[in-house]
Formats: structure tokens, sequence, C-alpha cells
């Protein structure tokens, strides 16, 4: 895991090749089926631009848009081992119903799939990482199969303007601050995809919960479950909030943080503010998931867990089958 964060900006330079090219047609809208980790990069994309029409769908078989929009999208089975069952079901109800599809995938049953029925997909490089882990060679796909190409443009110069090792002293020196604390991480709406990604990193690789929420939702109800009084300080005080701010954000939403971050220091509680920064919209994304890398690496130091593996995930599929 220490050395998949530290060479994360060397995804960068992956040039995604689309297997059956001739088959894919441009589309306007997109889909993109995948969990967990496989299922970052829509958002993400959707961060950098609010005005692509790209959807996560993270269920079985397919969203309920209706026949006219499923036709109208390209669907994108994205699942980095090829083997996870909620995105084989959707990749196979999209060729029941003769749908456009696409796979993006290590290896595995999509891939066979996909090669049997001749649909385009993208074949990534399998190093042995875990799928969180690989968010970059997977937004380098997906940026391709949706004909991103300033997407792409954007990403390639991330190999050479983002450098791992100006966030790990931070992270760990975060970390060790939430030791014995539950992270609330919150953002705005736009930025709530960078938020989940935090949560994920801190589920799996520091293997605590998290929780996250945005502004300015939160100030309309969670606030009031931290307004403590003696008979529920119990129930709060192992809280840690991070606060996910960014200076292109609307400033009502700017405003709202600053004073709830000052509420909730007067309350007791421990509050930290992250900035979102970068020399362009990604480069502001993978930095902030560069710091909640390594601070999750950290976090699993500080409390003497695998930072890698996720045996309970493991488990809960054999449980299943």
């Amino acid at each position: 895991m220490y050395d998949a964060i530290k060479n994360f900006p060397k995804q960068f330079d992956y040039s995604p090749v689309i297997e059956n090219f001739g088959k894919l047609k441009k589309f306007n809208k997109f889909i993109v089926a995948g969990m967990g980790g496989s299922n970052l990069v829509a958002d993400l994309l959707k961060v950098r631009n609010p005005e692509l029409d790209i959807i996560s769908h993270r269920s079985y078989g397919l969203p309920a848009l209706g026949k006219r929009v499923l036709r109208q999208s390209l669907i994108i089975a994205n699942s980095y081992s090829g083997n996870t069952e909620e995105t084989i079901d959707a990749f196979r109800l999209a060729l029941k119903h003769n749908l456009p599809v696409a796979a993006v995938s290590t290896g595995g049953k999509l891939l066979e799939l996909a090669r049997k029925a001749k649909k385009p997909y993208i074949q990534m490089p399998n190093i042995g990482i875990q799928p969180r882990s690989a968010v970059g060679y997977n937004t380098m796909a997906v940026a391709k199969l949706i004909g991103g190409n300033n997407a792409l443009r954007e990403l390639r110069a991330l190999s050479k303007s983002l450098k791992s090792y100006e966030f790990e002293r931070a992270g760990k020196t975060f970390a060790k601050k939430l030791k014995g604390h539950v992270p609330i991480i919150y953002s705005s709406l736009k930025n709530l995809p960078i938020a989940y990604n935090w949560k994920i990193k801190l589920n799996e690789t520091g293997k605590i919960p998290a929780f996250i929420n945005y502004f300015p939702e939160l100030n309309h109800n969670e606030m009031t479950g931290f307004d403590v009084k003696d008979s529920t300080m119990g129930l709060s005080r192992n809280f840690y909030f991070l606060f996910l701010k960014d200076i292109a954000d609307n400033p009502r939403i700017i405003k709202r943080m600053n004073v709830a971050e000052r509420l909730y220091h007067e309350r007791g509680f421990s509050v930290e503010v992250v900035m979102i920064n970068g020399n362009s919209p990604l480069h502001k994304i993978f930095s902030s998931l560069l710091f909640a890398d390594w601070t999750s690496y950290y976090v699993a130091e500080e409390y003497g867990v695998d930072p890698e593996q996720v045996p309970m995930v493991e488990e809960f599929k054999r449980l299943i089958k």
C-alpha cells in the first residue's frame, strides 16, 4: 500500500486502448455501473465538469431511467477485478436488452463476456493493487471511453505535476490527531465525491468508521445532533470533523462552513480545515485524495492494522455465494 500511494502519479502515464473500437459510437450520456473502489471515477469526473451527463450506478441491474434514456446512454460496466457480481449483472442485462455497453477491467469474467459479445472494452494494467488505489488508471480508462480528450490531457499532466511525497508528512500528522476519534467529513455538494473518497479510504485502508455530509443540507438537520448537552455529550465526544474547503465554492457555502466551524469549536469538538487546492480541477481532486491516502495509511499504522487487505469484505463475499 505504501508503494501504491507513493507511485500513484505514475498511473497518469497510462495510455488506455479501446478494443473493438469500431463498435463504439459517440454518446453524450453515460452510466457507469460499478461498486466500491471501482466506481469512484464517474462522480470525480462530474466534479471536474458539472455539465457532464454521467451517472454512477451502484447496485444490481440498471438504473430506472426508462428505455429511451438507457438506449441513448453508453453503459460502462466498470470492475477492477472483472468479477464483481453487481457489475456483471448490469453488463448482462445491457446485453439482454441490446443496449449500448462497454467494459473496463483488468480481466476476469467481465472481460470474457465483453470479448465474447464483441463489445468495446479497455483492459487496465493489473499490478496487484487494490481497486481504491487504481483510481488513476480507472479515471484514464473511463475518460477515454467517453471521449474526454480535454480531461485526458489534464490527467496526463498529473504524472508530472502531482507529487505524492508532498502530502505524506501532513497525512501522518493528521492521522495522529484522528486516533481515538471517528471522522466526519464535510464538503460542498459539488465536492461531495471527494468527501466520499476520503470516507472510503478511511474505511478500507484505515479500518475505522467514517461518515460524510455536505453544505448546506447539514445545516438544516445533522448539525442539531451536535448541539451537545450534558446528557448527550457521551454520544458525540469521539467525533472529529474535517471540513474540505474550496475557494471555488459558492461564497454562501464558504460562509456556512466558517460559521459551522466556529459553532463546533464552541461546543468542544475537534475541527480540521483542509483546503482543496491545485493548479487545475483534476489536480485539486487528486491532491486531496493523495492527502486522504496518506492519512488513511498512517491511521492504519496508528491502530496496528493492515492498510491494504479488506478481510471483512472477502468474508462477506464468501458468505453470500
